[in-house]
């Protein structure tokens, strides 16, 4: 009776130390996911852009570096207008930069082509190659509730300053 007791004291004993884990240990299996893709860019213009397609311009604004082809210009199955939020700021759906220009094209326009144009009909296309008043980058979408609603909310209350101002 003896050994079982013991056998008994030291199973239990085993089974304690076992199941035991620090808070460190839980604390890392809650850690929240890391996010990657593109942060959520806002943006105000010099004119009405809405419709037209965006490009990439070089530094010196001289060169197109990037630019869609006809059939990327849809976003989950859309032309990809911007979103609009409150005082004229657009929510970016394409890839916004401060080294970004409008092209004469809309977005309709642009994804009827058959080929995708050359650089250099791409530049003669250019509406404004400064067209930016502001453009914010507000980090990543999952720091919000919800997206567009909480945009207007910091437009509205004027905290545009708490993002990254590129332009």
């Amino acid at each position: 009776m003896k050994s079982y007791s013991k056998i008994s004291v030291i199973f239990l004993i085993a089974m304690m130390l076992v199941s035991c884990k620090s808070q460190k240990d839980n604390q890392k299996l809650h850690q929240p996911a890391m996010v990657t893709g593109p942060n959520v860019i806002i943006y105000k213009t010099t004119g009405d852009y809405f419709m037209h397609v965006p490009v990439g311009l070089s530094d010196d604004k001289t060169t197109i570096v990037s630019y869609p082809a006809p059939g990327d210009v849809f976003y989950n199955g859309d032309l990809a207008y911007p979103v609009r939020l409150e005082d004229g700021y657009l929510l970016d759906r394409r890839g916004i930069s401060p080294n970004s220009a409008f092209l004469k094209w809309t977005y309709y326009e642009y994804s009827r082509m058959e080929k995708t144009p050359s650089t250099i009909e791409l530049m003669k296309m250019i509406l404004d190659a400064d067209p930016f008043i502001s453009i914010y980058d507000c980090g990543k979408p999952n720091r919000f509730n919800n997206l567009e609603e909480d945009l207007n909310q910091i437009i509205r209350t004027n905290k545009l300053s708490e993002f990254k101002r590129l332009k």
